[in-house]
């Protein structure tokens, strides 16, 4: 059930309406019974393993903690680590069968065959279950804060159900820590339903998630896929366009699912981690990657990258420890080793940035006084950084990526940006949407809330605002009989 779709516009507010008017003490029991019909809506069949990486978690962290409290001995911590070494290896076995083994076994015969050894035969024609690789990093998330006592474990099975499949953000984000979401569950039944401005900005931010995904995203899909599924016929002014566009593309794309989940929980009172932080306004690949899926580079940090030394090991096993991590979250996005050299790309530029600023502090550079031209300078340059690594990560195998580039760089140009089949009203309305992105994105940058201001206006100013939105996304969005409803680009990882 897509965001953007006829089922979920019946769904949600059949949900919510329920939640508003049952009692208080079953309100969760309503939201997990909607958030399993949500996830079986795909496959109904896939729903077992939600159960499995729900049940595994919840059983093994309760083994810890009553290992906890028995008497300390070597058996009760032994137990302890076995308990824990379950739960993480059987949900990892669950996401590398189901995401991995394809490319695993592909990649052996590869091998296989160049060593003039039989390949292995293998039949997998099984779907990837959607949204797997979230809900087991939020399960792992939860058990590994229960193993070091960061938490405390939760007893009712059906509170933790939800805390690891809440519809808005159960198949692709953001990636919630117990201390932030599971909280607000244990305490549902005090939380005041009926508050007009919480609700009122939960559907704001929802219409401003579905603007992004229909009339910007999709848009510049439509460009960006013939450009890409074509490339041999184009040269570097169409796939650099189409390379700049596709950064905007995924940040619309996923800022938009991010901003539906978080309007959709708002309006039932929940509050959800902030995914994004204007990340085309970094001026470093560092900072960028504070600011991009800010829920999934905190879990990388805190459950892999400290737990390998950080930085506090020397500059060789801390260059070691972020190339590992971007390799990991590399594989975590897709089994290719094509978002293995997205996240190896991503690594190589942090630990490039690294490399210089100790250069300028071992040679006593110094630092030039603030210019906002030069600011804007670094700006640009990280952007363009990363939106040549997007190449990678959109191509979809190594070697089409290689190829892409390789185009790229061989030829200036064949029809021209305006010669790609893409409509002279598409160009307009993608202007006008990435004019009105990046407004909002300067304006969050200097700390200012959007919808602060557009609560501020005089009543008729702000409905014709909302109603200008959802008009403009009625009006402007890509879809229709002659279009499928765009799936959100992260629902494949």
């Amino acid at each position: 059930m897509l965001f953007n779709s006829i089922d979920f516009l019946v769904f949600f507010p059949v949900v919510t309406g329920i939640y508003f008017f049952i009692p208080k003490r079953i309100r969760y029991i309503w939201i997990l019974a909607a958030s399993y019909y949500f996830y079986m809506s795909w496959n109904p069949k896939h729903v077992i393993l939600l159960i499995f990486s729900t049940m595994v978690t919840y059983l093994s962290s309760l083994v810890m903690v009553g290992c906890e409290k028995a008497a300390q001995d070597r058996r009760r911590e032994t137990l302890k680590k076995l308990s824990m070494a379950i739960g993480i290896g059987s949900n990892l076995l669950l996401l590398i069968f189901f995401k991995y083994a394809g490319f695993l076994i592909d990649s052996l015969n590869q091998i296989l065959s160049k060593c003039g050894i039989s390949i292995i035969e293998y039949q997998m024609d099984f779907l990837l279950p959607v949204g797997i690789s979230f809900y087991t990093f939020q399960a792992l998330g939860y058990m590994i804060d229960v193993y070091r006592g960061e938490i405390p474990v939760e007893k009712n099975i059906f509170r933790y159900a939800l805390f690891v499949s809440f519809f808005p953000q159960l198949v692709a984000g953001p990636i919630e820590r117990s201390k932030n979401l599971l909280s607000q569950i244990q305490t549902m039944k005090k939380i005041e339903v009926w508050n007009f401005d919480r609700i009122r900005e939960g559907f704001l931010l929802m219409g401003w998630g579905l603007f992004q995904k229909l009339v910007i995203a999709d848009r510049i899909s439509l460009y960006v896929n013939q450009v890409y599924h074509s490339y041999a016929e184009y040269g570097f002014a169409e796939i650099g366009m189409a390379s700049i566009l596709f950064a905007f593309q995924i940040y619309c794309d996923f800022s938009g699912y991010t901003d539906i989940a978080r309007g959709a929980a708002q309006v039932m009172g929940i509050t959800l981690t902030g995914n994004f932080r204007q990340p085309y306004l970094a001026d470093s690949v560092k900072e960028f990657w504070r600011r991009w899926h800010i829920s999934l580079t905190s879990w990388f940090t805190d459950y892999l990258y400290i737990p390998l030394g950080g930085s506090k090991k020397g500059k060789l096993k801390q260059y070691r420890n972020i190339f590992l991590v971007f390799s990991v979250s590399g594989l975590w996005h897709g089994a290719s080793w094509s978002f293995l050299a997205w996240g190896g790309v991503n690594a190589i530029y942090q630990i490039l940035e690294d490399l210089y600023k100790s250069w300028k502090e071992r040679h006593s550079v110094p630092k030039k006084k603030y210019s906002w031209f030069l600011h804007f300078g670094k700006i640009i340059f990280t952007f363009l950084a990363v939106d040549f690594a997007w190449i990678f990560f959109a191509a979809g195998n190594l070697k089409t990526a290689f190829q892409i580039i390789a185009q790229m760089f061989s030829q200036i140009s064949t029809v021209g940006i305006l010669g790609v089949d893409f409509r002279k009203i598409d160009w307009i309305l993608l202007l006008a949407g990435a004019v009105l992105l990046m407004t909002v994105d300067i304006l969050h940058e200097k700390k200012i809330s959007v919808f602060g201001l557009v609560n501020k206006q005089k009543l008729y100013i702000r409905w014709t605002l909302y109603l200008g939105l959802i008009w403009g996304t009625i009006l402007f969005g890509i879809y229709g009989i002659q279009y499928d409803a765009g799936q959100f680009i992260y629902f494949q990882f």
